[in-house]
Formats: structure tokens, sequence, C-alpha cells
């Protein structure tokens, strides 16, 4: 589609089937498309040096991005929850941006919230050019009509904290403040993460370490919340192989005050590529390699006509670190345009905790 073609709506949606957002020539691609070519954006490359607050905002340049947070939460009685505020930017087409409705950037927004009975999801599209969505770095505001992540003249670029975000639906919402006093932790070789033996690979950081606060509603129904919240910030034009069919990602948050970011391509050959970062409660990294790491589904179930495992024990001997996974809800599938599973999960075993699985392509 051309870059100065004035989009409509209806010609908006259309282009989300056409870079393999829906339907099942995506899956042909690896997810949502993802692994097609991405000839005519920019390059990630190893030796990136970050800016703070600059690589907060949109890098336009490269096929597509996501400013993700997800909150392990509880009530006043002790009861669980799960909130996800998740915005994406897509280009339609490489090079410069058109003005207004011409612009070829599209933005996409999830929010959900989970409790062990229920799952909401709800799904809100924008047009780049025309105000409806984008990001701002100072001070730091992503948003999309009137679901936002806010920052203040008091946020601090190298922890992007205090934050407050924001989403409702017609059936939840919620209302969080975020506070985070350690800096940002860059993910993979610093920032520049792999995602495969290949070239696919991403910048990537984020910010483990925040404390959470405010208030969640379903159906109308408020109570107080509090917990824990993982923001990742990552974008790329080529993130899988064209031979890897989505991914399986973990971000937990140990008892014991340790993070452990921990992800594995799926390969239609079975040699899944893996990666991980553990995190010590200073900030300290260390990351582990494919052959560090045992990832081993179990009990799959059936979701709207999906096989995915729900529960999963993973390892990582040199930690001497042995846990199985348990999710909040089973049921967390997110039926968006672009359908995945996500939720909050719990941990025992060697060491327990709380954290989110996002599971895609299945």
């Amino acid at each position: 589609m051309s870059a100065d073609l004035a989009i409509s709506r209806r010609a908006f949606t259309s282009g989300l089937a056409l870079l393999g957002l829906s339907g099942h020539a995506a899956f042909a691609q690896g997810f949502a498309g993802l692994g097609s070519s991405a000839d005519g954006y920019d390059k990630v490359t190893p030796g990136k040096t970050f800016a703070f607050p600059a690589d907060h905002g949109p890098h336009p340049g490269y096929r597509l991005e996501w400013w993700y947070v997800t909150a392990n939460l509880t009530d006043t009685s002790g009861a669980g929850y799960g909130a996800q505020w998740t915005l994406f930017r897509q280009a339609m087409a490489p090079g410069g941006n058109g003005e207004g409705w011409a612009n070829q950037q599209i933005w996409m927004a999830h929010a959900a919230v989970t409790r062990a009975d229920t799952h909401r999801v709800n799904q809100t599209l924008a047009r780049g050019g025309v105000g409806q969505a984008g990001v701002e770095t100072q001070p730091f505001k992503a948003w999309i009509d009137s679901w936002e992540m806010r920052g203040s003249d008091r946020t601090n670029p190298n922890t992007v904290s205090p934050l407050d975000l924001t989403a409702s639906a017609k059936d939840f919402s919620y209302a969080l403040h975020l506070e985070a006093d350690r800096p940002l932790v860059l993910q993979g070789d610093g920032g520049y993460s792999r995602k495969s033996l290949r070239e696919q690979a991403s910048y990537y950081y984020s910010q483990p370490f925040f404390k959470v606060s405010g208030r969640l509603a379903i159906d109308g129904k408020s109570v107080d919340v509090a917990g824990v919240a993982w923001m990742d910030r990552e974008w790329s034009s080529q993130p899988l192989a064209p031979d890897q069919t989505g991914w399986d990602w973990f971000a937990l948050h140990f008892k014991s005050g340790e993070k452990l970011m921990l992800y594995r391509m799926r390969q239609k050959d079975g040699n899944n590529y893996a990666s991980g970062n553990w995190i010590l409660p200073d900030g300290t990294a260390r990351q582990f390699a494919t052959s560090d790491i045992i990832m081993t589904p179990h009990d799959p179930i059936d979701i709207e006509g999906h096989k995915l495992p729900v529960q999963w024990q993973v390892s990582i001997p040199s930690l001497s670190l042995a846990i199985e996974t348990t999710p909040l809800n089973p049921k967390a599938w997110m039926g968006t345009s672009v359908a995945y599973w996500e939720g909050p999960i719990s941990f025992r075993g060697s060491h327990m905790g709380v954290g989110y699985l996002e599971m895609t392509g299945y």
C-alpha cells in the first residue's frame, strides 16, 4: 500500500490483514507475519548505544514495536489479579512518515484484567498522524484514545518512573500507579536481543522493578489492589525467522527479590532458540543461552480450537533453579485481531513467586 494514500478506517482494517495480523496466512510466515521479509526497514544490529528518554519514544524506521506492562496484583483479601496494558506500533510501509491520514503507522492496544474466575479483554485501533495515538518522551506519555501510560515532570528517564496506567472497557477498568527505584535493564547483549542463530533480533529493555498500587474494577465492582509490575520495550523489523512459528515468554518476580526474563522461539524442526536474563535485586543481570535453559510444557488444554500448554516446568541447572508454573486462570486467551495467550502465573519448587506467561502462534 502506498505511503501517501489517505486511508479510511475500512482500509486501515484491511491493512492489518495485509500485514499478516489476522488469518491463516500469518502463521505461514511465523506468528502474525513477523517472519516475512523486512526489506526497506531499519535493521537491528549489535552495539547500539541506548539513550533515554529518546528511546522511550517511537522508532518509525523499524517495522514494529511495543510498550508493554504486565502486573501481578492482590486485593485486601489476598485474592489474585492480573492486569495487562500494551501499545503496539506497526508500519504499513517503509520510508518517511506521511502527514495526517497519509501516515503509514498503525497503532493497536490491548488491555486485559484476569481473576481466577474471569478474563476480560479489550482492543482498540488508531491511525498515526491524526492524534489518536502516539508516544511522547518529555514528559513521557503513551496513549491511544483515552488509554494512557503517563509520566510527569517527576518521571526519571533512567527508571521510567513514576507512571500512571489507565484503561477502561464496558466490563472492566483500572487505574494503577507504578514506582521503581532501580535503573532499566538491557536485555540480551547490551539491549541487542537475538531471536535466532541467524539475523533475527530486536532492541529490548525492561523495567522489572515496578511496585504497583491502585484500583481495578470488574462489572462495576471496584477493589483496591497492590503488587508488582514489569514493563518491556522492544522494537524490530523482523523478530522471527521464516521457520519460527511463535514464542513462549516468561517474566518472573521471585519472592527473594530476583527477576527472570525467559523465552523460547519455536522452530518447525524442534530446534527451538531460547534466551534468558537473571536479574539480581540491585539490577545486575546475567544472560543465559539455549544450552543453559530447559523449558518443558505440560498439560495442554483446548481454548477456542487452540491447544496451549498452560503449565510449565522451567530449569536452569547452573542456578539450581527448578520450578513449576501454574496459571491464575487457564483460559487467559487474548481473542484479539492478533490472538494469543497471556496471563498471570505463580510458581513454586526451588524458588517461589509470581509472574506472567505469554504464548503466541499456537
